[in-house]
């Protein structure tokens, strides 16, 4: 847990090891998967109760044994299970104004701000031991273990139970906490959804962070009921219904968030299965400097994007960022002398000054209609949150062609293939031609945790893999024209990055995410081909000779300048 730099230093200073042994023992570590705390503990070279001693004065820090202090249950659980586990932070002790918190990770100051702002108390850092963490988190189990297994009973008898058995279950002190403990953690560690699974003998609950889930907790079956009822009493769902899906909402609302919490149920074979997709209510508006395009790339998109009519399209799988883009452009466009108006599907954050509008097909209201009804209501800027079926992208080329701007998505995996889909949805090839400004089609990749970067070269086995998958000749003369590698370059003997794992990026090497984009603009040579009914493929090859970086090429980049990771860009690419 300590910074490689500063246990150097710590190891230098206290005489532990001379110059020379710490080169020895740095080489090893470079060669290896551990971290240099791992291998000199590992070798006995110091104790960890010395070590993190040591390191306390080093950072002028109180230094903390824990196996022996006598912790109150309440002040424990300020810092709930999942996340002193995960980041391997305690609180021991408190007063009016202090919270006394021990770790192994002072730079984790993110974690004690968001501490600092829900307890409205001071931190008072103090280093402790990985083996007194340890023995802490084990009250952590056995605490909630106890109140949950004592509810087991209960909970059996309720599981179809009636809704007032229901109600008084989900009220149940252990279940709210365990609720709160989830919805608590899934905020911190960023998560943008939470799945409650039910299995046979158990509950799996997974986070899905930066794009991918991870298990975070296993639940004992007995709890299922009692969780799932105080979801739906939050969602104002229906109790007592076990058989169809159901979907709701609830908000969270503290002095330093708001969150919305979009809830779907649906029934499976060893019970409801719940899926929670978490909306902060005012997420910060990004740039498209932020959004991650490329000079080139950017230049196109701001000068199709000032155009006054015509298409703007996002294209790419669901979850790879195409709303998030589109609500960027219109945070460019949004000034009080033009009328934005949205349909979606549904909305996911709020924009002051957009007229925003949620699709309801039970009662007929769909992205055709409300495009409709939209026209009679003097836009200059309509968005549509996708394009499904003829009739939407229909209306909305017209609406393109007749002096709007109208933005929207559409689900095909590059640029290229969002023309010969709207060709097969029937649409005219000169109207086509004449009202798509551009298309950006996009993945997000995973960045690389700045805290345990490292560089290597690609090896023998891996360079071969690449060779299977792509043109790499023409991966390199791409590069090379672009000033991205020079001619005494090539590939094997290019630096790559890659996040090691460390405490900050819960071992991943992961933290964030950013895009990747292959941007088309629509020129006039574009036009003609789409007017001669081109293949898909014609139609690449010209946007390539037109300069268009594809989503790989826009990866490599990406990956050899240390923002991804070769092995993340293959990942979502070859998909």
């Amino acid at each position: 847990m300590i910074n490689q730099k500063d246990l150097e230093e710590i190891l230098l200073q206290n005489k532990i090891l001379d110059e020379k042994q710490l080169k020895k023992y740095s080489d090893k570590v470079r060669k290896s998967s551990d971290t240099l705390e791992d291998l000199i503990v590992e070798e006995k070279i110091i104790s960890p109760a010395l070590l993190y001693e040591l390191a306390a004065k080093f950072y002028k820090l109180p230094f903390i044994h824990l196996k022996d202090k006598t912790i109150r249950k309440d002040i424990l659980f300020l810092i709930p299970e999942i996340t002193a586990r995960s980041h391997q932070t305690v609180a021991f002790d408190k007063t009016n104004t202090d919270l006394n918190v021990a770790t192994l990770d002072i730079s984790n100051i993110e974690l004690f701000d968001f501490l600092s702002k829900k307890t409205q108390l001071n931190i008072k850092l103090n280093l402790t031991t990985p083996d007194d963490i340890k023995e802490i988190l084990k009250i952590y189990h056995k605490g909630l273990s106890a109140e949950i297994k004592e509810l087991g009973e209960e909970e059996e008898k309720g599981k179809e139970g009636k809704p007032d058995e229901l109600k008084h279950l989900a009220q149940d002190l252990p279940i709210v906490r365990v609720v709160d403990t989830l919805l608590e953690y899934a905020i911190l560690e960023k998560a943008s959804d939470i799945h409650i699974e039910p299995s046979e003998k158990e509950v799996g609950v997974r986070y899905r962070v930066d794009g991918i889930l991870r298990k975070v907790m296993t639940l004992p079956k007995s709890t299922h009921a009692g969780v799932v009822a105080r979801l739906k009493i939050l969602s104002n769902l229906k109790l007592d219904e076990h058989r169809l899906p159901q979907d709701g909402r609830f908000k969270i609302k503290t002095k330093e968030y708001k969150v919305s919490f979009r809830v779907s149920i649906i029934p499976t074979f060893d019970g409801e299965k719940v899926v929670m997709r978490l909306l902060p209510d005012e997420s910060q508006q990004l740039t498209m400097e932020q959004l991650g395009f490329n000079p080139e790339a950017l230049k196109l998109v701001r000068k199709n994007v000032e155009k006054p009519h015509g298409m703007i399209l996002v294209t790419g799988p669901t979850g790879s960022g195409k709303t998030t883009t589109l609500y960027t452009i219109l945070g460019e466009l949004n000034k009080p002398e033009v009328n934005i108006s949205t349909i979606e599907d549904p909305i996911e954050y709020k924009m002051k000054g957009i007229n925003q509008s949620q699709i309801q097909p039970k009662i007929g209201f769909t992205f055709a209609t409300g495009l409709r009804a939209f026209l009679r209501q003097d836009p200059d800027i309509i968005m549509v949150g996708e394009i499904r079926d003829t009739e939407t992208a229909d209306i909305a080329i017209n609406a393109a062609m007749t002096g709007h701007l109208v933005l929207s998505t559409l689900h095909t995996n590059d640029a290229v293939t969002a023309i010969p889909r709207f060709m097969d949805m029937k649409i005219p090839t000169f109207l086509i031609a004449s009202t798509i400004n551009i298309i950006i089609a996009q993945r997000l990749v995973r960045k690389i945790c700045k805290n345990c970067i490292e560089s290597y070269t690609l090896d023998k086995a891996l360079l071969e893999q690449l060779k299977q998958q792509f043109d790499l000749e023409k991966l390199e003369k791409y590069l090379m024209e672009h000033g991205h590698m020079t001619k005494k370059q090539n590939i094997s003997s290019m630096l790559f990055y890659r996040g090691k794992g460390c405490n900050q990026c819960d071992n991943s090497g992961y933290k964030g995410r950013l895009g990747i984009y292959e941007v088309l603009e629509v020129s006039e040579a574009m036009s003609e081909l789409i007017l001669k009914k081109a293949s898909r493929d014609e139609l690449q090859k010209l946007a390539v000779e037109q300069g268009m970086m594809t989503l790989l090429q826009d990866g490599f980049v990406k990956s050899k300048n240390g923002l991804t990771s070769l092995e993340e860009v293959l990942r979502v690419t070859q998909e």
